[in-house]
């Protein structure tokens, strides 16, 4: 044990000491970074479409290739998965994740190449281990195990050729070195399982026998394992179960909404909770304070990033903002270039910087996951701040929710608002209360939305209905979207959500 830690030790010093470089030189890192995925790109179909051997300026290439969204690539990563090679990369491409975002059912598949997976996805998981040694160094995190929640993974032949495709996290955990299954709960088998309710029964018996020191996953999936571990175990708290439990590393959404239910299960001021940004395009992100959420952009992960400010994302081809003209407190959407050839790609993802030296971000929400019909521009942001307030204010805890426009009251007369559903996991002591004080926080936090709300004159108050508890988890079911990376859309500009869980209630 002593030799491993003074490895690791080791290992830990050097990386803060390359995550301080690009700390202090961000701009050199990222033009370094972009020159040399261009001259790696040459000679791919998608490289000689756009001249890329005559670029020499990241301005040159910023002009020549347009932003691209899915669906202009969609038909390149078609003939990757017939076998085809050298279209937007040149390494072989055999492995994709399966995403179908939160705003489509519509399944996308990311490539993801050998680059990408040691460049990005597994340095990002050795540096959340520094991150977290550095600012723990007591931690004996490698005493016990880890248990990782991820999705489930399908193997396709196609032309005698095999490619794999399934969550990201599922591609990740198949390629773990030996090393690091080891210290892994549940077993593979398990991890990968599509079935997610049998899978959720054997997570819960093949773990809650080993000395659990971290565990990673979605937050809202999460707790409904944690939830089910105790309901097997007759426990009063997930210590009772795994007394030695430090820390959750979390992603994938907002962990505000779900903070108190995690500190009842987890009732402990020691443990740790470490935010990442992690998507299936790339790692973003990771949680490098104690004291603060704000996330540190990684820069040297084979990603070179450009930004839209969220005011011209309705243009054609808007400008992008270089790391070095972004502006603290302003809202931009995400355009990524990859090591897995993803050029100039507008991942749907909105951050706002909290500083610029070095560049550490929050994340605002999605460019299609928004309420903006008189021009309020609600974000998920605004609204998981406003029910945090609200709940804190009422003495309620809010399992899940999601909003919509409203056109027609419940007569049918036309009258402009929003309609929210809630499952609560506690309900307010007064639910009136709850609704004006979620109304005058969510004014308090988006000034467009406070002048729409002026004396119910363009926008009426919110209207906000509750769910029976089971509402979004059997939604989700009957979506075929249980577990895994899927998420419970917390708002839309459009009625499909919420009407279909209206419908579904009704019936």
């Amino acid at each position: 044990m002593a030799i491993i830690s003074s490895v690791i030790s080791w290992l830990i010093k050097k990386r803060i000491h390359q995550i301080e470089l690009f700390k202090k030189y961000p701009v050199e890192v990222q033009e370094e970074l972009i020159s040399k995925l261009i001259g790696m790109a040459e000679d791919t179909e998608w490289g000689k479409k756009y001249h890329y051997a005559k670029f020499s300026t990241v301005d040159d290439y910023r002009e020549a290739v347009p932003l691209s969204y899915y669906e202009d690539i969609e038909p390149y990563i078609q003939r990757l998965r017939q076998g085809e090679h050298a279209l937007l990369w040149p390494e072989e491409i055999k492995w994709f994740a399966k995403s179908s975002g939160t705003t489509s059912s519509k399944s996308k598949f990311i490539p993801i190449s050998p680059s990408a997976l040691e460049d990005c996805h597994y340095k990002a998981g050795k540096d959340l281990i520094s991150i977290y040694f550095n600012l723990y160094p007591e931690s004996k995190l490698f005493e016990g195990k880890s248990l990782i929640m991820g999705g489930s993974r399908q193997i396709h032949e196609i032309s005698n050729r095999s490619f794999y495709e399934g969550d990201l996290s599922a591609i990740l955990m198949q390629n773990l070195p030996f090393w690091a299954e080891l210290m892994r709960t549940p077993s593979l088998k398990v991890a990968l399982m599509e079935e997610w309710e049998e899978k959720l029964e054997l997570m819960v018996e093949e773990t809650v026998n080993h000395d659990v020191r971290s565990i990673s996953g979605v937050p809202s999936w999460m707790l409904v394992l944690l939830k089910r571990v105790l309901e097997k175990t007759k426990r009063n708290n997930i210590l009772e179960v795994w007394p030695n439990l430090e820390v959750f590393f979390h992603g994938g959404v907002s962990f505000e909404p779900y903070r108190k239910q995690y500190h009842q299960l987890i009732p402990s001021d020691q443990m740790v909770y470490l935010e990442t940004y992690n998507a299936s395009e790339g790692f973003f992100g990771i949680q490098d304070q104690k004291e603060s959420d704000e996330l540190l952009l990684m820069l040297d992960y084979g990603i070179f990033y450009e930004f839209i400010p969220f005011d011209q994302l309705s243009e054609d081809q808007p400008k992008t903002l270089l790391l070095q003209d972004v502006e603290v407190g302003k809202n931009y959407a995400l355009v990524i270039t990859t090591n897995a050839g993803l050029w100039r790609y507008v991942i749907g993802d909105t951050v706002t910087f909290t500083s610029v030296f070095p560049f550490r971000i929050k994340i605002t929400g999605r460019t299609k996951l928004f309420i903006n019909i008189v021009g309020e521009e609600v974000i998920i942001e605004n609204a998981e701040k406003a029910f945090a307030m609200a709940s804190e204010k009422s003495g309620a805890v809010i399992g899940e929710f999601t909003g919509a426009p409203r056109f027609k009251n419940d007569k049918g007369e036309n009258e402009t608002s929003h309609e929210w559903l809630i499952e609560f996991e506690k309900e307010p002591e007064d639910f009136e209360k709850f609704k004006e004080f979620f109304d005058r926080y969510l004014q308090s936090v988006n000034s467009d939305y406070e002048a729409k709300r002026y004396n119910d004159m363009v926008l009426k108050p919110p209207v906000i209905r509750k769910v029976p508890k089971g509402t979004f988890y059997q939604w989700m079911k009957k979506r075929n979207k249980l577990g895994g990376q899927n998420k419970v859309p917390r708002m839309a500009n459009d009625r499909k959500y919420i009407d279909d869980i209206l419908e579904m209630l009704n019936r």
